[in-house]
């Protein structure tokens, strides 16, 4: 049963020091306020997944929170590569990264495998690919019906995950419209998971049953962060700030810029922010 709870309170409780955690979004509804708010709170020695890392993930590396990221495709979407991965990547700085690359079939068929409580995942993929010769985690198997040599991974199940969405009545079931990447799956093979929500309603009266990608019984805890998912978009609440995300890449050329930009706009304020960040976008769109 979905508990409602504080942002600080929702990641006190479930992230701690050394988990593997999934902040996931698929360019929509990136759970921003929420990785913000672990940063806030310190944590270290995480392992980061997801299928596209971008800024935030840049962020959570270049604050030395992270010893291991799994992935598929890395960048500022739109501008180009992520400096503080880079720097972690090539100069060990804040800290060394261990990186496990995969495409993204591999992982959207591992968050399944392990919202389906299997060990691993089977599925065509990686023929002719030079990815498998420095991912270990990527095997073979051959199918004992057909013959057929079928590509392996690790079942994804991380401690916990992050997710953002639209709405959330007062029961905890969760509605998200527009794209969706593997949020439901990323939910329902972890172990724990918190949902930030632009809004909780009474309930999804003139919305179709199917919109409920989340019923309450697959979340721990859920917390209202208007703007939540800044800078990237929610639908039919705020537009993607793109501005944000050329400026990014200014920011994180440079280490003590970042330094500089992550003590002024996430250690020394509270979610709140997010609230009127997103108001001058809200206001454009009209």
């Amino acid at each position: 049963m979905a508990k409602f709870q504080s942002l600080s309170e929702a990641v006190a409780e479930n992230l701690k020091d050394g988990d593997s955690v999934a902040f996931e979004g698929f360019t929509h509804l990136i759970p921003h306020a929420s990785a913000h708010e672990a940063v806030r709170q310190g944590r270290r020695d995480l392992t980061l997944i997801r299928m596209t890392p971008d800024v935030v993930y840049d962020q959570l590396i270049g604050m030395g929170m992270v010893k291991k990221l799994v992935f598929s495709y890395a960048g500022n979407p739109g501008v180009g590569l992520l400096r503080r991965l880079r720097d972690a990547v090539e100069n060990q700085w804040p800290r060394p990264l261990e990186v496990e690359e995969h495409s993204h079939a591999a992982m959207a068929n591992a968050y399944e495998a392990g919202a389906a409580g299997l060990p691993c995942a089977v599925f065509r993929g990686y023929k002719g690919a030079g990815l498998k010769d420095v991912n270990p985690n990527i095997r073979s198997v051959t199918c004992p019906f057909t013959g057929e040599e079928l590509a392996a991974v690790p079942a994804i199940r991380p401690d916990v995950a992050f997710i953002h969405a639209q709405k959330a009545d007062r029961k905890g079931n969760v509605l998200i419209e527009g794209i969706v990447g593997v949020q439901k799956e990323a939910v329902l093979a972890a172990r724990r998971s918190v949902v930030t929500v632009e809004e909780i309603v009474e309930s999804f009266e003139g919305v179709h049953p199917n919109a409920c990608i989340l019923p309450h019984w697959t979340i721990t805890s859920v917390v209202q962060v208007a703007g939540g998912a800044h800078p990237s978009y929610a639908q039919g609440y705020y537009p993607r700030d793109n501005a944000a995300y050329l400026e990014w890449d200014k920011i994180a050329s440079d280490r003590g810029a970042f330094q500089a930009w992550m003590e002024e706009n996430v250690l020394a304020v509270g979610p709140e922010i997010f609230a009127t960040r997103v108001a001058p976008l809200q206001e454009a769109a009209r």
